[in-house]
């Protein structure tokens, strides 16, 4: 299984859908977007599941409205500081941790000067949404690759964020807010008890690098590296100093 994503693909929304594909649509949605909280059938947005099972809006669409729904405000936003609320929507909907302090702040002032749907906005509507995910892919957690402009340290506070898959978003605690503030490293603490997560300091990880600069005697395929958990986020630095590319990280013991 995978560290930080679940080890099933991206889900998209394709031409000719089936009644099937679009409810496997929904419910990835639902449980991006809403942290994995449990959804009774009267908290649904029916309406807007019609449209999007009609082609009326795209899945992009879709995100966002359920972003900025009441179901969704209550969840993250009314009983939520402004910190937790924009750490949560970096995840929510973009698949990451909240890059820096400065991002942080970007945000508080967008919701400063234009307001909640505006701040939801931001996200929905940037180049980077649009790059990753464009109309009709469900967002996912992203940061188990590498990418251009990400720092290394969003990997570990990407993980601080998705803590398995039992667990939800009902915290209103920031979890980064110290370590974002004072621009510190973030440690790859071990999951909760119950969290879905079983005994990680106890496994071992496969890493998987596109060459790029490591070594010139690897030429034509990728490297693959093992390392126990303690030395995984050592091992990342290491890798990306060298100028390769991370490919994927999973579990393998």
């Amino acid at each position: 299984m995978s560290l930080w994503v679940s080890d099933t693909d991206p889900v998209e929304l394709r031409p000719g859908a089936t009644e099937d594909d679009v409810q496997v649509v929904v419910r990835a949605v639902y449980k991006q977007v809403l942290g994995n909280a449990h959804l009774l059938e009267s908290d649904r947005l029916s309406s807007l599941e019609s449209l999007l099972r009609n082609g009326d809006i795209t899945v992009r669409d879709f995100v966002g409205a359920v972003a900025k729904s009441e179901l969704y405000q209550s969840l993250f936003f009314n009983s939520a500081s402004q910190y937790r609320f924009i750490e949560l929507n970096c995840k929510h909907l973009l698949g990451r941790a909240p890059l820096d302090q400065a991002e942080i702040s970007q945000h508080v002032q967008t919701y400063n000067a234009a307001g909640y749907d505006a701040e939801i906005d931001s996200y929905i509507d940037s180049e980077e949404y649009q790059a990753n995910f464009g109309e009709n892919t469900v967002p996912y957690p992203r940061t188990n690759t590498t990418e251009a402009g990400v720092k290394n340290v969003t990997f570990n506070r990407t993980f601080a964020l998705m803590r398995g898959e039992a667990t939800s978003d009902s915290s209103n605690a920031a979890a980064l807010i110290t370590d974002l503030a004072s621009n510190a490293g973030t440690k790859i603490a071990t999951p909760a008890k119950g969290s879905g997560t079983p005994a990680s300091t106890s496994k071992r990880f496969r890493i998987v690098v596109a060459k790029g600069g490591l070594t010139p005697r690897y030429k034509r395929s990728n490297l693959t590296y093992e390392v126990g958990y303690a030395q995984m986020s050592r091992k990342i630095q290491n890798i990306q100093k060298a100028g390769g590319k991370i490919l994927s990280i999973t579990q393998v013991a």
